[in-house]
């Protein structure tokens, strides 16, 4: 199984944050999270999706929303303290991030972009995010996810 972790699990386990792998069946395409939270039979509400948006001042930021919902690119910007932000275009998540959509992680992209996670994080026990590759997710304690990526938290989504 050694050969099955991700880049992802091998930072966790190198900060000494216990977690547990996940898997689910997929094609070559990235499933969207809600699938993804039916087939691991866990609440939507846990199964966070990251997101990597491009601020006014061309800076990258990282948020981390509910799978369920849609990211307020109001909030969002107004989180990153930007005057507006947009999502990046999925060719480019790659390059800067390590991964590609539909495996990509708050944790262990090639650069630390600053990261938000959704409010609503505080209100589950455990958080699951992408491992970094299609079909993989981890799941672990939200402060250990919160206190690794230095990330702050705000209301990010639209209001349902």
């Amino acid at each position: 199984m050694a050969s099955d972790k991700t880049n992802v699990m091998r930072v966790l386990e190198q900060h000494r944050i216990a977690y547990t792998a996940h898997t689910y069946p997929h094609g070559k395409e990235a499933v969207d999270g809600v699938s993804v939270a039916q087939l691991l039979g866990q609440d939507p509400a846990q199964v966070f999706k990251t997101l990597v948006a491009r601020g006014r001042s061309g800076g990258c930021y990282v948020f981390v929303i509910p799978v369920a919902c849609e990211l307020d690119l109001k909030k969002a910007a107004k989180a990153a303290g930007e005057k507006s932000v947009e999502l990046v275009h999925v060719k480019e998540l790659l390059g800067l991030t390590g991964y590609v959509r539909g495996g990509c992680s708050p944790v262990g992209m090639k650069k630390a972009f600053p990261t938000v996670f959704d409010e609503s994080v505080h209100a589950v026990s455990t958080v699951m995010v992408s491992a970094g590759k299609i079909g993989w997710q981890i799941e672990c304690a939200p402060s250990d996810l919160l206190e690794l990526t230095r990330a702050a938290t705000a209301p990010l989504t639209l209001d349902q």
